[in-house]
């Protein structure tokens, strides 16, 4: 990996888990990604996901509002509205 993460943060994981340091890094950069997605990039993400399980518009909007408000990055309350032009510009 071509970043580095704080090595008492890796050492850390890597001794509550029995994982490698090896792992653990790719355990805490796969975090780091997790926590660093956009809301255009998580609301897409998820609408694709919804899709695939053959869910309705009128089904993802409320819930991808839902779910934003639960997540890291604080998302603002997006409208439905906003959501579709985040999916479809």
């Amino acid at each position: 990996m071509n970043e580095t993460y704080p090595e008492d943060l890796v050492r850390h994981v890597a001794a509550s888990t029995g994982l490698s340091e090896a792992t653990a890094t790719r355990v805490v950069a796969d975090v780091k990604a997790y926590f660093s997605e956009t809301v255009e990039a998580y609301v897409r993400r998820r609408h694709a996901e919804l899709k695939d399980k053959n869910w309705k518009n009128d089904e993802i909007w409320p819930l991808l509002a839902a779910e934003l408000g639960a997540r890291s990055f604080g998302a603002p309350e997006l409208t439905e509205r906003q959501l579709r032009r985040m999916v479809y510009g």
